[in-house]
């Protein structure tokens, strides 16, 4: 179903809040993936606030939608939709990644509420998620398992065998998503292992591929509708993304794949930030 006018505005403001709480957390962290994490918060804003079918007061309901942060070093922009949607208390935050803490740059699902998996190593969330969505068949269940990967991780040989097996067995309560900012820890995708041409690797694959600006709530809801309503092959949402998205002097730039902030650098972040949510409310009103 379509987007309201006032579900649109409210995405627009949660996801602002959450941009600016990534950041503080990154801040109390001391550093964090912060320019993964910000690619990526629009398509954890409309999953958590407008499609998961979970409850926060009981995380392990066996009935849940399942999600799985196969990009689990972005734990740093996780974590604050967890904490903001009752999973875990907000203080937690300004403990992240802090020796002793419960929430560590790769969130643990053991110790984590709301995390239905751990990661670490990249390229094994896909797999994961097939075991979810396989288990929901088995067992007759009704949830949607959807699984975020990053396009850097698309190296792994692990996620290709992974997606053999998602058009093999027709696992169409899977909805595959892809962060494809461009960008990795060692530069642009395409000069560290080039993808191209990603979409079409999908479709060989066996996939309907939707390709999608990954910061229009409106292509992202219009693509997961589809995805949920097909029943005859696995559907992946391909979402062109900004890395930074948002802060001005991060954006596009492979070298805030991680990074720390200084007071100066704060400040800038948090005008930055207000000021490119202002630019996207006057764009969709």
């Amino acid at each position: 179903m379509p987007l309201t006018d006032l579900e649109l505005s409210n995405l627009e403001k949660k996801a602002n809040e959450l941009r600016k709480l990534c950041v503080d957390t990154v801040v109390w962290a001391g550093s964090g993936h912060i320019g993964g994490a910000l690619s990526a918060m629009d398509i954890f804003t409309i999953l958590y606030y407008k499609y998961l079918n979970i409850d926060p007061t009981n995380p392990d309901w066996e009935d849940r939608d399942r999600f799985i942060l196969s990009k689990g070093h972005v734990g740093v922009g996780f974590a604050p939709v967890l904490a903001d949607k009752g999973y875990i208390d907000k203080d937690l935050l300004k403990e992240y990644n802090h020796t002793g803490s419960i929430l560590g740059m790769h969130l643990d699902g053991n110790k984590v509420s709301g995390v239905d998996a751990s990661t670490g190593s990249l390229g094994h969330g896909l797999s994961i998620a097939i075991g979810m969505a396989l288990a929901a068949k088995i067992n007759n269940k009704n949830y949607t398992t959807f699984c975020l990967l990053g396009d850097g991780e698309c190296d792994e040989g692990s996620v290709w065998e992974a997606a053999m097996s998602v058009a093999h067995f027709k696992i169409t309560n899977l909805i595959t998503i892809v962060d494809r900012n461009r960008c990795m820890i060692d530069g642009p995708t395409e000069d560290v292992m080039s993808l191209e041409p990603f979409v079409q690797k999908w479709e060989a694959f066996g996939f309907i591929v939707k390709e999608v600006n990954g910061h229009s709530f409106k292509e992202l809801s219009e693509a997961i509708d589809y995805a949920l309503s097909e029943d005859k092959a696995p559907v992946v949402i391909v979402a062109n993304t900004i890395k930074g998205c948002g802060v001005d002097f991060m954006e596009n730039d492979y070298k805030w794949h991680y990074g720390g902030l200084n007071s100066e650098k704060i400040l800038q972040s948090k005008e930055s930030l207000e000021k490119y949510y202002i630019k996207r409310v006057k764009g969709v009103s």
